[in-house]
């Protein structure tokens, strides 16, 4: 059977181990849970495997996880006991790990394998969500700490390759990510503004006019109000790369999360299986 291109993904992936929190935040995630099981939908068939770009992990270089069997990474804190004995099982990708990291050695990146690290809440929150059956073999890529732009969408670029292969990119982030706004109910003008140049600039905008964009994000309409700290936004710019020339779609999208905050969620490139509607 021929197997067909993934597309990639920028998921907004909440705050917290939010699915563990339903009795305590009530309907706040409904809207973002129900789109992370449109996005399994639409990818059809389970992917063979998923690589995961998370903003909660971060190095000198580029880092891959390489266990078996990963551990847990509990990331936060405050949260309720419960939470700290949460298990994603999924499997690891060894292979899998080592090939990216060939890819990126090709491309001139520095990287190496971590046997050691585990699954931290931006991305077991994600899989649980679309994957509880904990089947599909997962590996971390981390963020390179200096959060260049042009460097993460060309290792975009260079891992491209692997969505022919049935491996579904995810960058795992947040479209507004300034918590302390978030907590006082400041950050309302600021995510809708940010969010409407977001959407222009990965929708609206033609792919070498979106990267061109992406690369001088920071002179955007309230971007370093939107994120004071870009690690939340980084990821979107390997998603980006893998997509090369294919079309963003926006996939998630809420004007009131915790209120009145704006954020979103983006598909680049076509679903393997169409959503009604589109």
């Amino acid at each position: 059977m021929t197997q067909l291109r993934i597309p990639t993904y920028f998921l907004s992936h909440g705050g917290g181990p939010w699915p563990w929190l339903k009795a305590e935040r009530g309907a706040m995630y409904d809207q973002l849970e129900a789109s992370l099981h449109d996005v399994r939908r639409e990818l059809g068939h389970a992917p063979r495997a998923v690589l995961m770009i998370s903003a909660h992990w971060e190095s000198d270089r580029f880092l891959l996880s390489s266990a078996a069997r990963p551990p847990m990474e509990y990331d936060y804190g405050g949260f309720p006991e419960h939470t700290y004995r949460i298990h994603y099982d999924a499997p690891g990708a060894p292979a899998l790990a080592e090939s990216v990291r060939e890819m990126l050695k090709r491309g001139g990146f520095a990287s190496d394998l971590d046997a050691e690290r585990g699954f931290d809440h931006g991305t077991f929150t994600v899989m649980h969500t679309m994957y509880p059956e904990a089947d599909i073999p997962l590996v971390q890529l981390s963020l390179r700490a200096d959060y260049d732009v042009a460097d993460h969408i060309k290792v975009g670029e260079l891992i491209a390759p692997l969505r022919d292969e049935g491996v579904l990119i995810i960058g795992s982030g947040f479209s507004y990510h300034d918590t302390r706004a978030m907590r006082s109910g400041a950050g309302a003008e600021v995510s809708a503004t940010f969010d409407r140049w977001l959407n222009d600039t990965l929708v609206v905008a033609p792919p070498a006019e979106r990267r061109r964009h992406l690369v001088n994000w920071s002179a955007a309409p309230g971007a370093r109000a939107a994120h004071p700290r870009e690690d939340h936004l980084i990821p979107l710019m390997v998603a980006v790369g893998a997509a090369g020339n294919e079309a963003g779609a926006r996939v998630y999208h809420q004007s009131d999360f915790m209120g009145e905050i704006t954020v979103s969620s983006y598909r680049f490139g076509a679903p393997v299986v169409e959503r009604s509607g589109e």
